[in-house]
């Protein structure tokens, strides 16, 4: 009908939120490299010490080079900014870059990352091995830093607690509790998988459920009702909870894979360690409610550890038995990595040394 209308395109909205002065005026917009205003090299500067030209120089490189070859400019990166607060904001500015160089899609361009790629296409093919789903679905397993938080006792020295660290958009309500209890919720409402899940044995279970002419889950519903069966993770240092038996295949847990090495020393395998701080008993500190609490710190919670690894790691030092396996010329194997999505098949070029065996030969 020839009338005007005003529309604002997603390219627009995005310009908006990055505070650019794109002639339309308004509060918090940067008209200048220089402006301390959110988003600009200067203020940059003045939150990651970073200098404003070093900014304004690797920006302008990046782009030229995507301008001149039609998008093939590429960023690299891992999982170091996982591991930080906020990586969320980290990773929308470097696809925001991307987006705005015209890189996303280009051959040679756009957004490469080099760890977590293994669990792509190898995954639909590897997932009913690993976890038996022609036995059962959905795999039920319990992630490993939860467990070890847990077993080394970790939190029984936990200062931090949830309000410390908690989202704006959080309901109210109490929040201060500890993050070991937060987890033993999880557990018992059942989003968070178990290991081990009851303080008795499964197999004493079956048996009891069988000579009451029950189903074993109807059985179990029960107990868990009349208090007769009790969930292990409300009282990790229980000596009927503790994990007795550890096998480690290729990875350093005691050195490079576990976080808190020294807890793992003095409370896993109550050896010598290095833990200089007292736990929260002595220091009147204990707010756990989930959790019993036992004056006394279980050390060396487990009997057996064994270690296959082709190399002398940390691990092996501590463990009881080591079973030296084949490297990756001595054996038919199969290997991926987290640097690309591709599987490769591996013939082995000579025999293993000494008395190592292949994986396949030591599980068999």
């Amino acid at each position: 009908d020839g009338s005007s209308i005003t529309v604002a395109t997603v390219f627009d909205l995005m310009m908006a939120n990055y505070g650019l002065d794109r002639g339309f005026g308004g509060d918090h917009v940067a008209r200048s490299y220089d402006d301390d205003v959110p988003f600009t090299p200067a203020w940059a500067e003045r939150i990651t010490g970073v200098k404003r030209d070093a900014i304004i120089t690797v920006a302008r490189e990046f782009a030229t080079n995507a301008e001149k070859t039609k998008g093939r400019s590429m960023v690299i990166l891992g999982a170091g900014i996982n591991h930080w607060y906020h990586m969320d904001m980290a990773y929308r500015g470097i696809i925001n870059l991307l987006v705005f160089c015209g890189a996303i899609g280009q051959s040679g361009g756009g957004w490469s990352h080099y760890v977590g790629q293994e669990k792509l296409r190898p995954q639909t093919g590897w997932q009913p091995l690993a976890f038996a789903l022609d036995w059962s679905k959905p795999p039920r397993h319990m992630n490993s830093t939860s467990f070890f938080y847990a077993h080394t006792d970790q939190w029984r020295y936990e200062t931090l607690t949830a309000a410390e660290i908690l989202s704006p958009t959080a309901p109210e309500g109490d929040w201060g509790q500890s993050f070991i209890d937060y987890n033993v919720r999880a557990e018992r409402m059942g989003w968070l998988p178990s290991a081990p899940q009851l303080k008795q044995n499964p197999l004493e279970i079956a048996a009891k459920a069988r000579a009451a002419g029950l189903e074993p889950k109807d059985y179990v519903v029960q107990g868990l009702k009349s208090g007769a069966l009790e969930l292990s993770c409300r009282d990790p240092d229980d000596p009927a909870n503790w994990p007795r038996n550890m096998f480690v295949w290729r990875s350093n847990l005691l050195g490079s894979s576990g976080k808190g090495h020294e807890y793992f020393l003095k409370h896993l395998l109550g050896t010598t360690h290095g833990v200089m701080g007292k736990d929260l008993g002595p220091e009147g500190a204990v707010r756990n409610q989930e959790v019993a609490w036992h004056e006394t710190a279980p050390q060396g919670k487990l009997d057996l550890l064994v270690t296959l690894d082709f190399r002398m790691s940390t691990t092996c030092v501590y463990s009881d038995i080591v079973l030296p396996t084949a490297t990756w010329y001595e054996k038919n194997d199969l290997n991926t990595s987290d640097m690309h999505p591709f599987i490769h098949p591996l013939s082995a070029a000579v025999d293993p040394a000494w008395e190592a065996r292949s994986d396949w030969d030591i599980y068999k």
